[in-house]
């Protein structure tokens, strides 16, 4: 039943098939058209099953990328083949974030003149976005689906997995890492300008300057999992995690019998291709001799060929991980943002094992509190092993996923996602009428 509203008002979600960055923005969605609001959902068209299941008016990009399906064939991204992680991020910023900008522009640019909406909101890797409602005076906020990409007060620079500095040195080696990395952002610059110029804008001297534009840049995460920022610029809101199993996921029944009292373990990795599949055979041969129970969601990113399960494991296509993960002993996961965020509301502990992008930052987020342990991508079956055996018989990592969880679920109860969106749309109509 929606709840009455003073006022109908008018969204455009904009997103991009990136992995875990299109289930927040439609959780977001759906609790908007719940309270009675419209909202478009503009995206790759592969996108448009689970958006029109949400409630919401699809809208393909036109001039930008739109993925047909998730197949690794057609991910437009492939970091996952760059000699380091460094060169991948180079990859996506050139060839996704960037490149593309004037079309993003130019779609999301039509969109509003088609119909105007009172607040655009977008996720933070699309920046010809921010720079289309920049130049026509559309009013936007980022809802970003994770951790900051940009840098806050205190906060460890995104990439290696840093935990806060403890002391002069290593404040002085964040402070070089943090200069690299907004290099790296600043190496799209040059295309990104002349995308701005073409808009009508004037240069940025950083690609992190675009957000400055928005009204509002919200984290779809909990503020209890990140690290403490030393001084939140006011612009900037935590507005809690934003979850739900996709409309894609299939129903889950398990397939052991109900006297099988082995601990279950919860397997799943990236749903976009990283070639992932060594490592993931590399899980299911450690955990072949253990006395548990495992169970793999293959996200579609893997095929149920490509690995070799032992008798004690089950491969699945999909399975809905606010059951499974409630049911887990622990998660074993590659460190993504929406599956580390479903694992610590399920209370499960966890052994994340990550593949670049963000999820060094996430696994070092668990690893500090205490609720699981991290490996990386080359660690050999015994390391593995040896892991999963800690989880299985040290009750203090379920302790401290427990305490965690908490303040992760509650974050998530009491999100503050619909209001902030609201006084933002609000905001932009009073601007509009002068009031």
């Amino acid at each position: 039943m929606k709840e009455t509203i003073e006022k109908q008002l008018n969204f455009l979600f904009t997103t991009w098939e990136g992995g875990g960055n299109v289930s927040p923005a439609l959780v977001a969605a759906r609790k908007l058209l719940a309270r009675g609001h419209k909202v478009r959902v503009m995206s790759d068209e592969c996108n448009r099953p689970e958006s029109e299941a949400a409630g919401a008016t699809f809208i393909a990009w036109r001039r930008a990328p739109s993925r047909k399906d998730r197949s690794p064939e057609s991910q437009t991204f492939r970091d996952w083949a760059a000699p380091t992680p460094q060169e991948g991020l180079l990859g996506v910023i050139r060839d996704n974030w960037c490149g593309p900008a004037l079309a993003y522009a130019q779609d999301v640019i039509e969109e509003a003149r088609r119909e105007a909406p009172d607040l655009v909101v977008t996720c933070e890797a699309l920046f010809g976005v921010m720079a289309g409602c920049e130049s026509i005076g559309q009013p936007f906020v980022n809802l970003c689906p994770n951790i900051s990409f940009a840098p806050l007060p205190g906060i460890p620079p995104l990439g290696p997995g840093l935990a806060p500095a403890r002391n002069e040195q290593e404040r002085a080696m964040h402070a070089e890492i943090a200069q690299a990395c907004g290099a790296m952002f600043d190496s799209g610059l040059p295309v990104f300008n002349t995308a701005r110029a073409a808009l009508g804008l004037e240069p940025l001297d950083h690609l992190i300057d675009q957000f400055r534009a928005a009204d509002a840049e919200l984290l779809a995460t909990s503020r209890a999992f990140d690290f403490p920022c030393s001084e939140l610029p006011e612009r900037v809101r935590y507005v809690g995690p934003q979850l739900a199993d996709p409309a894609w996921a299939r129903k889950w029944t398990s397939p052991w019998a109900k006297s099988d009292r082995r601990p279950l373990v919860a397997v799943s990795f990236s749903t976009t291709f990283q070639n992932h599949a060594a490592v993931l055979q590399k899980v299911l041969d450690a955990l072949a001799p253990l006395p548990v129970k495992v169970l793999v969601t293959l996200g579609g990113a893997i095929k149920p060929g490509e690995l070799n399960p032992a008798e004690n494991c089950v491969l699945v296509e999909s399975a809905p991980h606010s059951e499974v993960m409630r049911e887990a002993a622990f998660v074993v996961n590659h460190g993504g943002h929406g599956t580390v965020m479903r694992a610590l509301v399920s209370r499960a502990a966890m052994l994340v094992i990550p593949h670049g992008r963000d999820q060094n930052d996430n696994a070092v987020r668990v690893t500090e509190r205490g609720a699981g342990l991290s490996l990386m991508p080359d660690a050999p079956v015994e390391a593995i092993r040896a892991a999963c055996q800690r989880l299985l018989d040290e009750p203090s990592f379920r302790r401290a996923a427990k305490e965690l969880g908490d303040q992760v679920a509650a974050e998530e109860k009491n999100s503050s996602v619909v209001q902030e969106l609201e006084a933002a749309a609000s905001r932009a109509c009073r601007e509009v009428v002068g009031v």
